[in-house]
């Protein structure tokens, strides 16, 4: 008899556990157990793949072949009844791979243009297009869609390219911490709260120094993986855990056929309990690949068998409440060798912010390969340079969004292997694309079951105990960021991802929480410092995140680190060395928020002020990451900006060959200016969640069974349906449909900022706010940017101010037809600046910030917004067109 569950498929075993009082004899070979596959089978599917399990005579099980055969019944359900695409169903739309067969995605294939003689849109391509742009990615770049090696293959050897990228990362070194005062030259408001801040270094420079007194460096107590958990040697394998509460405990599983007596561990002074298990007499692994474990514990509450913390692969199966920890060690032809060394970090941050389980068009969970296949080159086509995974840390809850995390080490086993994982990885460095995870570090599932929760019997193993240590609104559990093996733990399982996995770098989520005792609930962050530094902040929290961003930067200096905090915490994106917290960047999380609440109001009551305030309300010198939306607002009870514009029009009025309504025409212009406008001026880095770059419509459900609380109260679910656990695709895909003009829009979003590097340009001038015009222009680099938020009014001769004068011409159109506009801007016109020679000489010898240059912007020498020179255009309405200089006078 075999069950299923997603991506595993496991015979029942009626008699594997056995009592506490049950023997074991024999030789532990023969009563191996093994309920894992040999090869990396998950190879690419639209459905669940399932795997056979076959008994062998002398007891084991081993994997067989995968089966394309599924019991889809107990994970796909029916699809609604609504029809998004007009005239056809969800099961008769082309699948995702025939949809981008024909896709082109070499350099020529971007959509900015740099030919001075001929900006038009190319039609035949729907893209502008520069045949001279190369983006640095420190990669050579290659076709999106060619072939890549399969599961079948023969194994690769690793090649020169990853040799050398290893070598180099051996030699680097985590640096000592350094003076630590520079955040005072920085921002010397901060003189203010120096005694706090002086504390914070302080305890930062002691935990280095105890660290490398007692652990030899920061370098090596951040390899625990090579300590804790499972570690083989020629000789056998040796498991340790720390679990300093538990009074006895043995290790347990298919191996030893689930005897507690067979396997005793023994406890150090620290509370470390270990074992060593020795090789089978013909030299065989003690404990098989693929076989299940757990450790049993006598604990203050009672004996509980665990999943051991340091796991590296972990499943559920169908039935059962509690997953099953997997022995993870795969014969060395059947590791997966990486092929593409890591590219170079990026000037600017183009983020697809994507869930690999609900990546697929179809009601099902998405897995690894399908994502390597399907969704990477759709990625790198739409000009994103990045792509961030979310729920890639194993999560017993799918419908947690991967944030109630259960095992740490292991990747989720809904998608497939680690091994799977680690070939979409490589194969989005071919592509030249970084790949950043969604990393959980705030806190942890309080599942005592097969998580962390009462690990060890007690509520303080790896969280603090009492109210401190469980978070009200999340119902999880804190950790102790004070306590040493919970340091080494997560500083060990941050190096773990990036050495192991050859992720680029981390998004760590709930940053406010963890820096605030208060956890950010219930309090308005005004931008008063005593906000941040007193005894609501949580100094052992920060600490730790100066030290994993050491060990993130040190070990690894192409890695980027990226915090969610809403806080607005000085220091935050500063250098550790210099007295920050040491991120990269920082999540402009106020942004979005300010769209949802101005898509609340009426066009009329939008100010042009309020939102340039929001989008460029940073601190100096710390960098951002914008985004108008986020999986936050696709979430099941919130809408996307997409649903907040059109609503219930989007199910009717979608299609080209009908006729359009004034809430879809308002809602795309709004749709592509909101983007566009929020990448121009909100931060340093962009993001985007997967789908919302062509509107996606609706929302996101996990598959929910129906609750009753503990209260009374009764939670009505879904019936556990994926329907809303998707991301269709195939509607930005439709050239018939509406959304796909805005994918097109998006795209050439990307690929403009990818060929000029606006985000990142050191020139940034905002000449207009006008509140009655409804217009903001503002100037990157050499662009300048014009939008039009007026619901009626069109401009013609609307001058416009910027810095340089010359020739400049449209480089980007969001009324160009191609992205669903109506065409009211020429692409061919030629707009000349106006300006006084005298004042231009004068801006040459004394520079543009001189106050007698500023002087005469402001009262003369035809300056136009205080701008040396300005040209004349027509501003429809809703909408928004970018010039670039072309020639200068």
């Amino acid at each position: 008899m075999v069950y299923t569950l997603p991506g595993v498929r496991l015979p029942t075993a009626p008699s594997v556990y056995k009592s506490s009082s049950s023997s074991f004899s024999g030789d532990r070979k023969n009563t191996n157990l093994s309920l894992f596959l040999r090869n990396r089978s998950f190879s690419r599917i639209n459905t669940l793949v399932t795997v056979v399990f076959k008994c062998l005579m002398n007891g084991k099980i081993f994997a067989g072949k995968s089966s394309y055969e599924s019991d889809s019944s107990s994970v796909v359900v029916a699809a609604t009844e609504k029809v998004l695409v007009p005239g056809s169903q969800t099961e008769s739309s082309s699948s995702l791979s025939e949809q981008l067969e024909a896709v082109d995605t070499t350099l020529d294939d971007h959509q900015v243009s740099t030919n001075e003689d001929s900006l038009k849109m190319e039609n035949a391509d729907k893209i502008v297009v520069d045949e001279n742009y190369t983006e640095t990615s420190g990669n050579t770049e290659v076709d999106a869609e060619q072939d890549f090696v399969g599961e079948d293959s023969t194994v690769p050897i690793q090649n020169d390219a990853i040799s050398k990228e290893n070598e180099v990362l051996k030699q680097v070194s985590i640096p000592p911490p350094g003076p630590g005062q520079r955040i005072y030259e920085i921002d010397p408001l901060l003189n203010r709260h120096r005694e706090h801040l002086d504390y914070r270094y302080g305890h930062y420079k002691k935990m280095r120094e105890e660290i490398d007194k007692y652990e030899g460096g920061l370098e090596a107590f951040s390899r625990g993986y090579e300590k804790f958990g499972f570690t083989r040697s020629a000789t056998g394998i040796t498991y340790r855990e720390w679990a300093p509460g538990a009074k006895s405990a043995a290790l347990i599983g298919d191996f030893n056929n689930w005897n507690p007596n067979a396997d005793i561990m023994t406890r150090n002074e620290f509370g470390v309990w270990e074992i060593f298990l020795p090789n089978n007499v013909d030299d065989s692994p003690p404990i098989p690949h693929g076989s299940r474990v757990k450790i049993r514990m006598d604990t203050p509450s009672g004996i509980k068998d665990s999943i051991p913390a340091w796991i590296k692969f972990s499943v559920q199966a169908p039935g059962e409440i509690p997953y099953n920890g997997i022995y993870y060690d795969p014969p060395e032809e059947d590791k997966y060798v990486f092929q593409h060394p890591r590219p170079k970090k990026p000037t600017s941050l183009r983020i697809y912010e994507a869930h690999v389980g609900m990546s697929s068009t179809e009601p099902i969970i998405s897995t690894y390969t399908n994502f390597r296949d399907d969704m990477l080159p759709r990625i790198k086509k739409l000009g994103y340079n990045a792509v961030q995974l979310m729920a890639i840390q194993e999560h017993s809850y799918y419908a947690s969004f991967g944030y109630h995390v259960t095992n740490f080490f292991a990747p989720s086993s809904r998608c497939g292997t680690p091994d799977d994982l680690k070939s979409l990885i490589d194969r989005a460095h071919e592509l030249g694309l970084l790949v950043l995870m969604d990393i959980v570090h705030s806190h942890a599932s309080n599942n005592t079951l097969d998580g962390l929760n009462m690990f060890d019997g007690t509520e303080s193993h790896y969280f603090h105990s009492g109210s401190r240590g469980y978070h009200w609104m999340w119902d999880s559990r804190l950790f102790n960021y004070g306590h040493w093996e919970v340091l080494r733990y997560l500083l060990s399982n941050a190096r773990w991802w990036l050495d192991e996995y050859k992720f680029d770098g981390f998004r760590f989520d709930g940053v406010t929480s963890m820096m605030y005792t208060h956890h950010g609930l219930q309090v308005a962050f005004t931008g008063n410092y005593r906000e941040y530094f007193g005894l609501r902040t949580d100094v052992d929290a920060v600490v730790y995140l100066m030290l994993v961003n050491d060990v993130i930067h040190g070990l690894f200096p192409e890695a980027v680190s990226i915090g969610e905090d809403v806080s607005g915490m000085p220091t935050f994106c500063i250098p550790v060395q210099d007295g920050g917290v040491g991120f990269d960047y920082r999540l402009h999380m106020a942004i979005a928020d300010k769209w949802i609440e101005l898509l609340k109001k009426r066009d009329e009551d939008w100010q042009m002020g309020n939102i340039v305030h929001t989008l460029t309300n940073r601190r100096w010198s710390e960098k951002c990451v914008a985004y108008a939306e986020s999986h936050d607002q696709a979430l099941v009870g919130d809408k996307t900006i997409a649903f907040w514009l059109m609503d219930k029009d989007m199910y009717d009025f979608m299609a080209l060959d009908r006729p359009s309504t004034p809430l879809i025409d308002r809602g795309i212009a709004l749709h592509k200016m909101i983007r566009l406008v929020t990448m121009g001026l909100g931060g340093e880095g962009y993001l985007n969640f997967m789908g919302n770059e062509f509107g996606h419509p609706e929302w996101i459900d996990f598959p929910r069974a129906d609750q009753h609380l503990p209260d009374g109260k009764f939670v009505p679910g879904n019936n556990n349906s994926f329907d809303k656990c998707r991301r269709r695709f195939d509607l930005g895909d439709a050239e018939y449909l509406r959304y796909h003009g805005l994918q097109e829009f998006d795209r050439a979003m990307q690929h403009l900022e990818g060929a000029y590097s606006f985000m990142t340009s050191k020139h940034q001038y905002i000449s207009r706010k006008d509140e009655g015009d409804r217009v903001i222009a503002f100037e990157r680099g050499d662009l300048v940017f014009v939008f039009n938020f007026h619901w009626t009014n069109s401009y013609s001769d609307y001058r416009v101010g910027c810095l340089k004068p010359g020739k400049y011409m449209v480089v980007l159109d969001s009324d160009d037809p191609l992205f669903g506009g109506f065409g009211r801007i020429d692409h061919s016109a030629e707009y000349f600046t106006f300006v006084s020679n005298s004042l231009w000489i004068l801006m040459r010898i004394l520079g543009s910030s001189s106050s007698i240059v500023i002087k005469l912007w402001k009262y003369g020498a035809e300056g136009f917004d205080n701008r040396p020179s300005s040209f004349m255009v027509y501003a429809p309405s809703r909408t928004a067109v970018v010039y670039r200089l072309v020639g200068t006078k």
